[in-house]
């Protein structure tokens, strides 16, 4: 909590003056039952004992009484009002901060961090925890310093008109700390996994929404159904228990302050009536009881909330301090290799996690302006290949350079400032085509009519009335998968990366819009150094160097007349394909 805390500090004065009147009006609240108290035994019952009272005289001090105590009920209320609505405020500020700092240190996170922390259980603490902290600020500011000055002054005041009666309500208070400190003690471990269960169910629920149009087309919705249901009862079931045992808390509270309540009464008659105390003590003693009561409620409802936003901030400050996960590291760790030109993998091993290496002994270079194609079976490493010239993971042992320098000494706006990358599985935005090409990007509208243009996207965008201007849907909803393929390759190139990388972003393409784009990319972009992941041979084939990867190690590495030769695997793959044909 105290990671959290620590962003309260920029917003000190304006949280002081808030519960300056906070105060302030809690300490009227705290007054009223006094004032009735004084009116009851110094104004209204001394009239019963005097002879020829001045009735007149007596309606007006009464009237006046009632009119002061309107007058601090009222400035109770407003100040009560305006203090809650500036403590949402405060709460609601705090929280943007809290949010804005974790979805900045989630999108700096590196995908093994990513992976570590997992996808669904970011966006749970980006949205749920979050709130969670921004409820407890809010609780705080409004029933954190109004409920101990109800509780500690109305002790007080209680303590000067009849010690005997103070000591009963006294008597009660111990019984009621220890039942919420002793629920408290078992309710913040459960909201703990109370969190990790949401983090489960949003999981499934992102896999469902991901992949609803294979469920519907396999008919398999009473599967998804049923796993949707698992992790919804395990969900449930958590919060059953934890409910069960938080929400005996106002039970356990009326109980005792109810008890407290009768003995208050019955010793208030017992002593009235031995004339020992005043009526009007006993009115003001239960109506202090309540206010007491009423703190009570609010002291075990911030312990509840309290129990729940410390669960959270853990969680969150599991984020925020986590240590930047691809540090950039010295040239004297890793010398520069002057001379050389263009990228370099020099003996690279990989494995993810530390466990199974993916990759074996890679090693290839690649000149400057020239064009790599990377072609093998589904899950032979060809992606993780690209990742790590990404530097999207760190080699575990061996290294990769770019102009001699090792990926690992390049921070790392500079190093992703020189990619342009268009993958199978990217994503568009609800935006217009333009802003989706741009991308957020100093880039002119000429530059994305270019890219469109070596895309072969150029043809539909013009298409539409609106053009470049026509709006697309989540995810692309609203164009076919080579359309979608196109404008994401339009992105890639539209920032004239030094180096270009389609990783299978050209599948959903027919052969003669693949040729067309290979040529355009060939002529448009003679400098860039390009890397082409792709299934077909004919993506490929014109390559500088095409490497044929087969679980994690190159079986094969040459231009496509070479490799027609010497690596059965490609030479087989080509025949399949198109015969063997050299086809443009």
């Amino acid at each position: 909590m105290k990671r959290i805390l620590a962003y309260l500090k920029p917003y000190t004065r304006f949280m002081t003056f808030t519960l300056t009147v906070k105060v302030f009006a809690t300490l009227i609240e705290l007054a009223l039952p006094y004032i009735l108290k004084h009116i009851i035994d110094n104004v209204i019952r001394p009239v019963a004992d005097i002879p020829n009272p001045d009735v007149k005289a007596k309606v007006t001090e009464i009237c006046i009484w009632a009119v002061i105590m309107i007058v601090c009920a009222g400035l109770g209320v407003l100040g009560s009002v305006w203090a809650n609505r500036m403590a949402a405020k405060f709460a609601r500020n705090v929280a943007e901060d809290v949010r804005s700092d974790l979805f900045r240190r989630t999108m700096t996170l590196s995908p093994a961090q990513t992976d570590h922390f997992t996808v669904p259980s970011l966006e749970s603490r980006l949205t749920t925890d979050t709130y969670n902290i921004h409820n407890f600020i809010n609780t705080m500011q409004r029933m954190g310093v109004r409920a101990p000055i109800l509780l500690i002054g109305g002790l007080a005041i209680t303590a000067t008109l009849d010690g005997a009666l103070t000591l009963v309500m006294i008597a009660i208070l111990p019984f009621l700390f220890i039942a919420v400190y002793s629920l408290t003690a078992k309710g913040l471990p459960l909201y703990t996994k109370v969190q990790k269960a949401v983090d489960g169910m949003i999981r499934v629920v992102r896999e469902d929404a991901q992949g609803i149009r294979v469920i519907k087309a396999l008919t398999k919705q009473d599967y998804e159904y049923r796993r949707y249901d698992a992790v919804n009862k395990s969900l449930c079931d958590i919060e059953r228990k934890t409910s069960s045992i938080m929400s005996s808390s106002n039970p356990v509270m009326n109980f005792f302050m109810n008890l407290g309540l009768v003995c208050v009464v019955f010793v208030g008659a017992y002593r009235v009536n031995g004339g020992m105390s005043e009526p009007g003590n006993i009115i003001a003693f239960i109506q202090y009881f309540t206010l007491i009561s009423m703190a009570m409620t609010s002291i075990t409802r911030i312990f509840v909330i309290w129990s729940k936003a410390s669960a959270s901030a853990v969680r969150i400050a599991e984020v925020l301090d986590t240590e930047e996960g691809l540090p950039v590291s010295s040239s004297s760790d890793y010398p520069t290799r002057a001379g050389e030109r263009g990228i370099v993998f020099d003996k690279v091993n990989f494995a993810y996690n530390n466990t199974k290496d993916i990759l074996h002994d890679i090693s290839f270079e690649l000149k400057s302006g020239q064009k790599l194609g990377i072609i093998g079976a589904t899950g032979s490493g060809k992606t993780t290949l690209t990742a790590l010239l990404m530097r999207f993971y760190d080699v575990s042992s061996g290294a990769i350079r770019i102009d001699g320098r090792d990926l690992r000494t390049i921070p790392e706006d500079e190093l992703h400032s020189m990619f342009g990358v268009a993958m199978q599985h990217d994503f568009i935005v609800a935006d217009t085509i333009k802003e989706n090409i741009r991308f957020g990007r100093d880039i002119s509208d000429e530059q994305i009519a270019r890219a469109a243009k070596i895309a072969q996207a150029a043809p539909f965008i013009e298409a539409y009335e609106d053009g470049y201007d026509h709006p697309l849907d989540a995810k692309g909803a609203n164009v076919s998968g080579g359309q979608k393929q196109r404008l994401l390759i339009a992105r890639a190139v539209a920032g004239q990366p030094k180096i270009l990388i389609l990783d299978d972003s050209s599948s959903a393409l027919d052969y003669k819009t693949d040729a067309e784009l290979r040529k355009a990319i060939s002529t448009e972009l003679g400098d860039t150094t390009t890397v082409i992941v792709a299934q077909r041979v004919s993506s490929v084939m014109s390559c500088d160097l095409i490497l044929v990867i087969d679980e994690g190690r190159i079986i094969g590495a040459g231009d496509h007349e070479k490799l027609m030769q010497t690596c059965s695997v490609y030479s087989e793959i080509s025949k399949s394909q198109m015969g063997g044909a050299i086809l443009e």
